[in-house]
C-alpha cells in the first residue's frame, strides 16, 4: 500500500504543477506578456528552499524539461529549409563573432576580478556568453514574430553559439579533467564530425525521409518524428554535441506536407514539455543562495543585457534591417538559460561559488528577456 500512496501523492502533486501552469499561463494571456518569468517563478517558490518544496520525481521532472527543450528546437528548425538557414550563417559570421567577444569577455573579466584562476573565469565567460535558444525560441512563438525580417538573423546566431558549443563543451571538460592538447584535439574533432554528419545528411536526405515519412494519420506522424527527435539528439549527446542543435537541424530536414502536420501534431507536447522545462529550472534554485550574490548577479545581467542588445543591433544593421527591426533582434537575445546552467553545473567542482552566481544571474536574464523582447516592438 506505501507504494500506491506514494504514486497517488506524485500524481496529485503533478497534477497540481499541471493546473497550476495552466492558470499561470491564463494570467499571462490575459495580460498579454510571455508566461516564462511566470513559471520561473514558480519553480522558484516550490524549489528547495522555497515556501512549499514539492516532493517530485527529479528524474521524471527533470526528463520533461530535456524534452521540452528539445521540442522548443525542432519546432524552430520546422521554419526554415536547409537553404535558407546556410543563407543565414553566412551572413550572421561577423554577428557571431562580436557576440562572443562582447558577452565572453564580461564574464571572464568579472571571475578574474573575484580573484578565481583562469578555468573558472572562463566557465563564467561562457555563462555570459549563450543565449537560451529555449525561451528564445518560446518567446518568438509566443509574440507571434516567427516570420518578422529579424528572426532569421536572431536564429542565425543562436545556431553559430550552439555550433561553437559543440567546440567549447568538450574543450573544457578535457581541462576539467586534466588532458592535454592531443585529448582536446580528438574530443573537439569527433564534436564537429557530428554535427557535420546530422547537417550532411539533413541537407542531402531529408526531402526524401519527409515523403517517406508522410502519413495520413497523425498518430504515426506522432511517433515516428517524436522518437526521431529523441533518437538523433540521444545520439548526438553521446558524442558531446548539443542534444537541442541536433532537434533544431532534425526540424530543418524535414519539408512540405510532413512539416506542416508535424508543426500541428507536435505543437500540443511542445507546450507541456517546455513548461515543465521552465517551471524545473526554477525548482533548481535555493533562494537562499541568490541573496549574497544577487547584486553582482543584477550588474553582470545588466552588462549582459546592453552587450546582447548590441550584438542584435550590429548584426541587423549589417544586413539591412531597420532600426527597430535591429533593436528587436537584440532584445530578444537578452535571455540565457539552459547552456549557461549546464556550464556552470560542469565549473562547481573547481569554483562552488560559480553555481549561485549562475543561477542568479539566469534567472533575472530569464525574466527580463521576455519582457524586454515584448516592450521593443
Amino acid at each position: 500500500m506505501s507504494g500506491a500512496h506514494e504514486f497517488s501523492l506524485l500524481f496529485i502533486e503533478l497534477g497540481l504543477v499541471i493546473v497550476g501552469l495552466a492558470v499561470l499561463a491564463r494570467i499571462a494571456n490575459r495580460w498579454g506578456f510571455s508566461a516564462i518569468p511566470l513559471y520561473l517563478i514558480a519553480g522558484l517558490a516550490f524549489g528547495n528552499g522555497g515556501i512549499r518544496p514539492l516532493n517530485l520525481s527529479e528524474s521524471f521532472i527533470h526528463t520533461g524539461a530535456e524534452i521540452g527543450v528539445l521540442l522548443l528546437l525542432f519546432m524552430l528548425g520546422l521554419e526554415y529549409s536547409a537553404g535558407e538557414l546556410k543563407r543565414n550563417l553566412r551572413q550572421a559570421l561577423p554577428a557571431g563573432a562580436l557576440d562572443f567577444l562582447a558577452n565572453f569577455t564580461p564574464g571572464l573579466l568579472v571571475g578574474l576580478a573575484l580573484g578565481w584562476k583562469l578555468l573558472p573565469a572562463v566557465f563564467l565567460g561562457g555563462v555570459t556568453w549563450v543565449s537560451s535558444s529555449g525561451i528564445i525560441a518560446r518567446v518568438l512563438g509566443e509574440l507571434k514574430r516567427m516570420n518578422n525580417p529579424e528572426t532569421g538573423m536572431v536564429l542565425s546566431i543562436l545556431v553559430l553559439e550552439d555550433l561553437e558549443m559543440a567546440v567549447y563543451l568538450p574543450l573544457v571538460g578535457v581541462l576539467l579533467l586534466g588532458g592535454g592538447p592531443a585529448r582536446m584535439f580528438s574530443s573537439v574533432a569527433l564534436a564537429l564530425c557530428v554535427v557535420a554528419v546530422v547537417l550532411f545528411a539533413a541537407v542531402r536526405y531529408g526531402g526524401i525521409f519527409s515523403r517517406m515519412a508522410l502519413h495520413h494519420s497523425d498518430e504515426i506522424v506522432l511517433l515516428t518524428i517524436f522518437g526521431l527527435v529523441l533518437l538523433v539528439a540521444g545520439i548526438a549527446e553521446r558524442f558531446q554535441v548539443s542534444a537541442a542543435i541536433a532537434a533544431f537541424i532534425v526540424g530543418i530536414a524535414l519539408s512540405g506536407p510532413l512539416a506542416e502536420q508535424s508543426h500541428r501534431v507536435i505543437s500540443p507536447l511542445r507546450d507541456l514539455f517546455a513548461a515543465t522545462f521552465f517551471f524545473f529550472f526554477g525548482l533548481e534554485i535555493n533562494p537562499g543562495s541568490i541573496t549574497p550574490v544577487a547584486g553582482l548577479a543584477l550588474g553582470l545581467g545588466l552588462i549582459s543585457a546592453v552587450t546582447k542588445i548590441g550584438t542584435g543591433y550590429f548584426a541587423g544593421k549589417r544586413i539591412g534591417l531597420q532600426p527597430r527591426e535591429s533593436l528587436r533582434a537584440g532584445a530578444v537575445l537578452i535571455a540565457h538559460g539552459e547552456f549557461s546552467i549546464v556550464i556552470a553545473g560542469l565549473a562547481t567542482r573547481i569554483e562552488p561559488e560559480i553555481a549561485p552566481l549562475s543561477a542568479a544571474y539566469v534567472l533575472f536574464l530569464a525574466v527580463l528577456g521576455p519582457l524586454v523582447a515584448r516592450f521593443v516592438k
